[in-house]
């Protein structure tokens, strides 16, 4: 198969974060990424530099993108009490992985990214909830959930969380 000569740096950022996802940080190499787009790794390195600086702006990219999908949502979301807290919760943008978040929060300029977002989510948290402790409590709690979930099965339920925090 001929390599593409092109391809949109959108693309190439979701290729990387899909290695992320399957593989962790070591699975993110400029021949691991020029396999999955076809463009040739030669020309990954002309455009990003450093296999550090590929990945930080895919890594930017994805809280840019994650950061719209959750004020579109937040927008749309309709509902009050806990069903609609639980609503606004399951309609967000899903949250980072815990190999993202973890690559994240050791650059300043990704951390901020990363808690700008916290931030917006729990500003609507504690918009319905008139409680912002309560707030950072439940997003604090689906952080949880969403972390731990792959490791087995649930320990708890997000539902019965936000019922006594409410």
């Amino acid at each position: 198969m001929p390599r593409q000569k092109a391809i949109p740096d959108q693309a190439v950022f979701a290729a990387i974060r899909l290695l992320l996802a399957q593989g962790g940080d070591r699975a993110v190499a400029f021949s691991s990424v020029a396999q999955a787009t076809g463009l040739a790794a030669p020309t990954l390195v002309q455009r990003y530099a450093s296999r550090d600086a590929m990945l930080r702006a895919a890594l930017r990219d994805g809280w840019a993108t994650l950061d719209e999908a959750t004020r579109a949502t937040l927008v749309t979301a309709e509902g009050k009490g806990v069903p609609g807290l639980l609503r606004l919760l399951a309609s967000a943008a899903p949250p980072p992985g815990p190999d993202v978040l973890a690559l994240s929060l050791r650059d300043p300029e990704l951390a901020a990214c990363a808690a700008r977002w916290r931030a917006q989510i729990e500003a609507a948290l504690a918009q319905r909830l008139q409680d912002a402790a309560a707030a950072a409590l439940i997003f604090a709690a689906w952080q949880g959930q969403s972390l731990w979930s792959a490791t087995g099965p649930e320990g708890f339920r997000l539902k019965d969380a936000v019922r006594r925090l409410a």
